[in-house]
């Protein structure tokens, strides 16, 4: 257990109790904590809980104790606030008030935006790096790619989903579409996913041992980008789909050149972070030009390209804020999808290969054949 003290008034000076409850108020709101305070100076902490923060990466600044609460509730452990009568001496007038309320609201925000996959600091990475794909969540609620794959894909068809992660997509499709879903991924699926099978196999190794002409469509959600040789990958996907012309494979992959990436750049900032775009396990940048031109030139036909919003409530909530903020980036993609657009979703197909010609025309000759005698 965790105990921080909340200090009663005391000897504060009147503005800095009322900077303090102010201060509290704002982290509590960008946290999604609810504590009566932040700054008592009294703290209890157990070993236990110190083992799983990396506190030893902290400020030796006045806000390191704040640094630590904040990182306890990232890391989901429990805090108790308990008052206490205090007294503040004269040290407390020696405080840089404003020094230490920039510095504390600093770190706030950045914890903040880590969520938002703007910024990373490895202070805050809690729980630290997350192996598996349990870090990827499903977007079903609004507009998203996961909502646009759902709505492409027709009923009852069969799906091979290369980078199923925890199942979702799979689960979606058997309940509301009634499709045959095979995943495939270098995890194994969370315990509740409804699959029909599973592969593991690791992507960047080539291409699974499953015959492609069995399904009517191929995911790649959010796969390419994690690819150690793209181009590689694109041409083994041509080999293995070289006779299934007919096969729908909808990709999806960030942009790279979204606004916000812009906007940071042009500042000299280019982070990357726990999720987003610049997801600390993603290999490969694309645009909308870059993705075209991959599997153009690998041999595919682009049947459909669209951009897709940013997953605002996944930061900030399945609230209205959340979903006014969607509805007005779809409005923006509108004017611009290179510039506004979070994603890109495209629908693509192989073309016809030199051996499924071959193929069709010995069985047209066979007919025709069949057909004079």
């Amino acid at each position: 257990m965790m105990t921080k003290t909340g200090a009663l008034r005391g000897g504060m000076p009147v503005y800095k109790f009322v900077g303090n409850k102010i201060l509290s108020s704002f982290e509590n709101r960008l946290l999604r904590t609810s504590f009566s305070e932040f700054h008592s100076g009294y703290r209890v902490y157990s070993v236990a809980a110190l083992k799983q923060i990396p506190f030893d990466l902290n400020t030796n600044d006045f806000h390191f104790d704040t640094e630590i609460i904040i990182q306890l509730a990232r890391a989901g452990l429990r805090i108790v606030e308990l008052p206490i009568p205090t007294y503040y001496g004269d040290e407390i007038c020696r405080v840089n008030g404003l020094k230490y309320a920039w510095n504390v609201a600093r770190s706030v925000v950045k914890a903040r935006a880590q969520d938002l996959g703007l910024f990373y600091d490895r202070r805050f990475d809690l729980p630290a790096h997350h192996k598996g794909n349990k870090q990827y969540q499903s977007k079903f609620e609004y507009g998203s790619t996961h909502s646009l794959t759902l709505a492409t894909i027709d009923a009852n068809a069969r799906v091979l989903d290369l980078g199923c992660a925890g199942g979702y997509m799979a689960t979606k499709l058997k309940q509301r579409k009634g499709c045959f879903v095979v995943g495939v991924d270098v995890y194994p699926p969370s315990q509740d996913a409804d699959l029909d099978g599973f592969h593991r196999h690791d992507l960047n190794q080539g291409m699974p041992s499953i015959d492609m002409s069995q399904y009517d469509v191929l995911l790649l959600l959010d796969v390419i980008e994690h690819l150690n040789r793209p181009e590689e990958f694109v041409q083994r996907l041509r080999d293995a789909t070289k006779l299934s012309p007919n096969m729908r494979i909808i990709v999806t992959t960030g942009n790279v050149a979204f606004i916000i990436t812009r906007f940071m750049l042009l500042f000299g900032q280019f982070n990357y972070g726990k999720r987003g775009i610049l997801d600390l396990t993603h290999t490969r940048l694309f645009t909308f030009g870059s993705l075209r031109a991959l599997f153009e030139q690998g041999g595919f036909r682009i049947v459909e390209t669209r951009g897709v919003p940013a997953p605002f409530p996944l930061a900030l909530g399945n609230g209205k804020l959340g979903r006014i903020l969607v509805r007005l980036n779809e409005l923006l993609i509108r004017v611009s999808k290179r510039i506004f657009s979070y994603q890109v979703f495209m629908v693509l197909q192989p073309y016809a290969s030199p051996e499924y010609l071959l193929q069709a025309a010995e069985v047209q000759s066979k007919i025709r054949s069949q057909s004079s005698n």
